[in-house]
């Protein structure tokens, strides 16, 4: 999970700034954790806080998190943020948007089955983003996480991810990056960060690469090193240690707790 962390903080200062190239400083002064981190530690809390997996206490985690970090860098989707801050009863809105992909990761994390997994993606997904796109973009995330967690290969992974939810993994970066513009959807989003993961040669070099690509940086890179830290299991230690730095206690206590309750192995020593 902090590998999706990791990549929210490094794509944050590109999101409105894209870069299309791996060429550039991982982190800066001013990166930062964004809405995508905040939502993440959101729904890792509800799985740490709730084992019925209910929606009513997911909204009120997504709620009460959002509210004690009221002003991410890079800030909340219109409608997501009317949802969050209203104070009107809150109903899913048919999103398709990329917003519940990039909060999943702990979802990846957090269960023995691939079904489970599924399961408990679509209801992260759906207390908002109930359009199916969004729906089958948390999932495949989800899922490409826990695959990647339990030994599958690359080969392996694309080919459950193209067969179950029909994204085209048969691109490359190179192909992508001269074309690609910023998308907030679901399915313009999710393929081309499985695509960075797919390749990628080490943690680093994924996030770099979903980076390059351009569009809605930090999102992709949030999806992107998730899948990464899964796979390759080993995030350079100096990022961490930069990162971990970055980070409120509470998010800390946090990833603290997945290590503790799933078995999650966070890459630093507390």
């Amino acid at each position: 999970m902090l590998g999706a962390i990791i990549g929210d903080t490094a794509g944050s200062v590109y999101e409105f700034n894209n870069i299309k190239t791996t060429d550039f400083p991982f982190f800066c002064f001013r990166s930062s954790y964004t809405d995508d981190s905040v939502m993440s530690f959101a729904v890792a809390d509800w799985l740490l806080s709730d084992s019925e997996h209910t929606q009513s206490v997911l909204e009120e985690t997504m709620v009460r998190i959002a509210h004690d970090f009221p002003c991410p860098m890079g800030g909340y989707g219109g409608s997501f943020y009317r949802w969050l801050f209203s104070g009107r009863e809150r109903k899913p809105y048919n999103s398709w948007g990329n917003g519940s992909a990039m909060r999943v990761s702990a979802v990846g994390w957090a269960f023995d089955t691939l079904d489970e997994t599924l399961r408990v993606a679509e209801l992260s997904a759906s207390i908002t983003h109930n359009h199916p796109e969004g729906i089958k973009g948390a999932q495949a995330t989800a899922a490409a996480i826990f695959l990647a967690r339990n030994g599958k290969t690359k080969d392996e992974i694309k080919a459950y991810v193209e067969e179950m939810f029909g994204y085209d993994l048969h691109r490359t970066c190179d192909g992508i990056r001269p074309y690609y513009e910023f998308d907030e959807s679901c399915q313009g989003t999710v393929p081309e960060a499985i695509i960075a993961f797919l390749d990628s040669n080490d943690f680093e070099n994924a996030v770099r690469l979903a980076v390059s690509l351009g569009g809605d940086s930090d999102t992709l890179a949030c999806i992107t090193g998730g899948i990464a830290e899964a796979f390759y299991k080993e995030i350079p230690e100096e990022i961490v240690l930069q990162m971990w730095q970055r980070l409120p206690e509470s998010f800390q206590l946090i990833l603290q707790e997945m290590q503790s309750k799933f078995g999650y192995p966070l890459p630093i020593k507390i």
